[in-house]
Protein backbone atom coordinates (compact mmCIF):
# COMPACT_ATOMS: atom_id res chain seq x y z
CA UNK A 1 0.00 0.00 0.00
CA UNK A 2 1.19 3.54 -0.90
CA UNK A 3 2.20 6.12 1.83
CA UNK A 4 -0.11 8.41 1.74
CA UNK A 5 1.19 12.39 0.93
CA UNK A 6 -0.72 15.78 2.34
CA UNK A 7 1.55 18.25 0.97
CA UNK A 8 0.96 21.96 2.66
CA UNK A 9 2.92 25.04 0.91
CA UNK A 10 1.75 28.42 0.64
CA UNK A 11 2.96 28.42 -3.30
CA UNK A 12 0.78 26.71 -6.07
CA UNK A 13 4.34 26.09 -7.72
CA UNK A 14 5.79 23.99 -5.20
CA UNK A 15 2.51 21.99 -4.25
CA UNK A 16 2.58 20.91 -7.87
CA UNK A 17 6.08 20.16 -8.06
CA UNK A 18 5.84 18.01 -5.25
CA UNK A 19 3.11 16.18 -6.92
CA UNK A 20 4.50 15.46 -10.18
CA UNK A 21 7.54 13.96 -8.92
CA UNK A 22 6.26 12.06 -5.43
CA UNK A 23 3.42 10.75 -8.20
CA UNK A 24 6.63 9.05 -9.97
CA UNK A 25 7.33 6.80 -6.91
CA UNK A 26 4.86 3.88 -7.00
CA UNK A 27 5.23 3.64 -3.49
CA UNK A 28 3.92 7.32 -2.64
CA UNK A 29 0.46 8.67 -3.12
CA UNK A 30 -0.35 12.49 -2.39
CA UNK A 31 -3.70 12.45 -1.11
CA UNK A 32 -4.13 15.98 -1.10
CA UNK A 33 -2.53 19.54 -0.52
CA UNK A 34 -2.88 23.04 1.69
CA UNK A 35 -1.87 26.26 0.84
CA UNK A 36 -1.57 27.66 4.84
CA UNK A 37 -1.25 25.51 8.43
CA UNK A 38 -5.32 25.96 8.87
CA UNK A 39 -5.94 24.38 5.97
CA UNK A 40 -3.26 21.84 6.78
CA UNK A 41 -4.91 20.63 9.92
CA UNK A 42 -8.71 20.71 8.21
CA UNK A 43 -7.27 18.20 5.84
CA UNK A 44 -4.77 16.05 7.88
CA UNK A 45 -8.24 15.80 9.95
CA UNK A 46 -10.09 14.47 6.47
CA UNK A 47 -7.74 12.46 5.29
CA UNK A 48 -5.42 11.19 7.95
CA UNK A 49 -2.60 10.72 5.84
CA UNK A 50 0.58 8.83 6.93
CA UNK A 51 3.04 12.01 6.12
CA UNK A 52 2.70 15.51 5.88
CA UNK A 53 5.10 18.02 3.92
CA UNK A 54 4.63 21.44 5.89
CA UNK A 55 5.75 24.35 4.85
CA UNK A 56 6.72 26.12 8.00
CA UNK A 57 6.16 30.12 6.99
CA UNK A 58 2.73 30.65 5.75
CA UNK A 59 -0.63 32.88 6.14
CA UNK A 60 -3.05 32.43 8.70
CA UNK A 61 -1.40 29.63 10.65
CA UNK A 62 2.30 29.02 10.65
CA UNK A 63 3.60 25.63 10.36
CA UNK A 64 5.06 24.63 13.57
CA UNK A 65 1.81 25.45 15.36
CA UNK A 66 0.00 23.33 12.62
CA UNK A 67 2.62 20.43 13.26
CA UNK A 68 1.46 20.57 16.94
CA UNK A 69 -2.10 20.60 16.35
CA UNK A 70 -2.12 17.51 13.68
CA UNK A 71 0.82 15.78 15.94
CA UNK A 72 -1.85 16.18 19.27
CA UNK A 73 -5.24 15.09 17.22
CA UNK A 74 -3.38 12.60 14.68
CA UNK A 75 -0.76 10.24 16.26
CA UNK A 76 -0.42 8.00 13.67
CA UNK A 77 0.08 11.02 10.86
CA UNK A 78 3.65 11.98 11.20
CA UNK A 79 5.24 15.07 9.84
CA UNK A 80 8.17 16.62 8.06
CA UNK A 81 8.91 20.39 7.49
CA UNK A 82 10.00 20.91 4.50
CA UNK A 83 11.57 24.79 4.52
CA UNK A 84 13.63 26.93 3.36
CA UNK A 85 14.25 28.06 6.56
CA UNK A 86 17.01 27.31 8.68
CA UNK A 87 17.07 29.20 11.98
CA UNK A 88 17.70 27.38 15.38
CA UNK A 89 14.26 28.60 16.42
CA UNK A 90 12.48 26.99 13.24
CA UNK A 91 14.63 23.76 13.75
CA UNK A 92 13.78 23.83 17.77
CA UNK A 93 10.39 24.18 17.46
CA UNK A 94 9.45 22.24 14.90
CA UNK A 95 11.07 19.39 17.00
CA UNK A 96 8.77 20.29 19.72
CA UNK A 97 5.85 20.42 18.10
CA UNK A 98 6.27 17.00 17.11
CA UNK A 99 8.17 16.90 13.41
CA UNK A 100 9.66 13.57 12.87
CA UNK A 101 12.09 15.49 10.26
CA UNK A 102 13.26 18.63 9.31
CA UNK A 103 14.35 18.95 5.27
CA UNK A 104 15.59 21.78 3.03
CA UNK A 105 13.82 23.04 0.47
CA UNK A 106 17.26 22.00 -1.97
CA UNK A 107 16.97 18.42 -1.01
CA UNK A 108 17.42 16.37 -3.76
CA UNK A 109 14.19 14.63 -5.19
CA UNK A 110 15.46 11.19 -4.06
CA UNK A 111 16.48 12.02 -0.96
CA UNK A 112 13.41 13.55 -0.04
CA UNK A 113 11.11 10.42 -1.60
CA UNK A 114 13.89 8.05 0.98
CA UNK A 115 13.21 10.35 3.63
CA UNK A 116 9.31 9.92 3.51
CA UNK A 117 9.45 6.57 3.47
CA UNK A 118 11.61 6.88 6.27
CA UNK A 119 9.60 9.03 8.47
CA UNK A 120 6.80 6.67 7.57
CA UNK A 121 8.36 4.12 9.24
CA UNK A 122 9.17 6.39 12.43
CA UNK A 123 12.36 6.96 12.15
CA UNK A 124 13.72 10.48 12.79
CA UNK A 125 14.51 12.89 9.82
CA UNK A 126 16.95 15.56 9.70
CA UNK A 127 19.11 17.65 6.87
CA UNK A 128 22.77 17.74 8.06
CA UNK A 129 22.24 21.46 8.59
CA UNK A 130 19.43 20.74 11.17
CA UNK A 131 20.99 17.97 12.44
CA UNK A 132 23.94 19.75 13.19
CA UNK A 133 22.47 22.60 15.15
CA UNK A 134 21.35 20.05 17.41
CA UNK A 135 24.21 18.25 17.90
CA UNK A 136 25.83 22.41 18.80
CA UNK A 137 22.72 23.09 20.90
CA UNK A 138 21.67 20.21 22.46
CA UNK A 139 22.68 19.14 25.99
CA UNK A 140 21.71 16.79 29.16
CA UNK A 141 21.16 18.49 32.25
CA UNK A 142 18.44 17.00 33.42
CA UNK A 143 19.53 13.50 33.61
CA UNK A 144 21.67 12.67 36.65
CA UNK A 145 25.28 11.69 36.23
CA UNK A 146 24.53 8.00 37.41
CA UNK A 147 21.85 7.50 35.18
CA UNK A 148 23.47 7.62 31.52
CA UNK A 149 27.20 6.88 31.56
CA UNK A 150 29.66 9.37 29.42
CA UNK A 151 29.38 7.16 26.25
CA UNK A 152 25.53 6.89 26.42
CA UNK A 153 25.02 10.40 26.76
CA UNK A 154 26.96 10.98 24.07
CA UNK A 155 24.97 8.80 21.89
CA UNK A 156 22.09 9.88 23.58
CA UNK A 157 23.04 13.67 21.38
CA UNK A 158 23.64 12.03 18.45
CA UNK A 159 20.40 10.10 18.91
CA UNK A 160 18.40 13.65 19.32
CA UNK A 161 19.46 14.87 16.29
CA UNK A 162 18.78 12.02 14.00
CA UNK A 163 21.44 10.06 13.43
CA UNK A 164 21.44 6.20 11.89
CA UNK A 165 23.42 3.57 14.31
CA UNK A 166 26.14 3.74 11.15
CA UNK A 167 26.24 7.13 11.50
CA UNK A 168 26.53 7.37 15.41
CA UNK A 169 29.02 4.52 15.04
CA UNK A 170 31.38 6.47 12.68
CA UNK A 171 31.18 9.63 14.59
CA UNK A 172 32.20 8.06 18.08
CA UNK A 173 34.49 5.57 16.46
CA UNK A 174 33.01 2.35 18.00
CA UNK A 175 30.89 -0.37 16.33
CA UNK A 176 27.36 -0.55 14.98
CA UNK A 177 26.57 -3.53 17.59
CA UNK A 178 27.89 -1.19 20.16
CA UNK A 179 25.37 1.27 19.45
CA UNK A 180 22.88 -0.78 19.46
CA UNK A 181 23.62 -1.85 22.80
CA UNK A 182 23.72 1.84 24.37
CA UNK A 183 20.60 3.03 22.44
CA UNK A 184 18.47 -0.56 24.58
CA UNK A 185 20.20 1.13 27.39
CA UNK A 186 19.06 4.56 27.16
CA UNK A 187 15.74 3.45 25.83
CA UNK A 188 15.08 1.46 29.09
CA UNK A 189 17.09 3.77 31.28
CA UNK A 190 14.95 6.95 30.80
CA UNK A 191 11.44 4.90 29.97
CA UNK A 192 11.72 5.80 26.05
CA UNK A 193 9.80 4.17 23.77
CA UNK A 194 11.53 4.76 20.30
CA UNK A 195 14.24 7.48 18.73
CA UNK A 196 11.44 9.63 17.83
CA UNK A 197 10.53 10.52 21.79
CA UNK A 198 14.31 11.00 22.65
CA UNK A 199 14.65 13.64 19.92
CA UNK A 200 11.84 15.85 21.22
CA UNK A 201 12.46 14.69 24.92
CA UNK A 202 16.19 16.08 24.35
CA UNK A 203 15.26 19.11 22.29
CA UNK A 204 12.67 20.38 25.18
CA UNK A 205 14.67 19.46 27.96
CA UNK A 206 18.05 19.84 27.05
CA UNK A 207 18.47 23.04 25.07
CA UNK A 208 21.07 25.52 25.54
CA UNK A 209 21.52 28.96 23.51
CA UNK A 210 25.05 29.43 22.02
CA UNK A 211 24.21 32.84 23.26
CA UNK A 212 23.80 32.63 26.51
CA UNK A 213 28.05 30.89 26.50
Amino acid sequence: MAIRILVVDDHAVVRQGLRMFLGLDDELEVVGEAADGAEAVARARELRPDVVLMDLVMPVKDGITAIGEIRAELPDTEVIALTSVLEDASVVGAVKAGAIGYLLKDTKADELCRAIKAAAAGQVQLSPQAAARLVREVRIPDVPATTLTERETDVLRLLAAGKANKEIATALSIGEKTVKTHVSSILSKLGFASRREIASWAVERGLTRTSQA
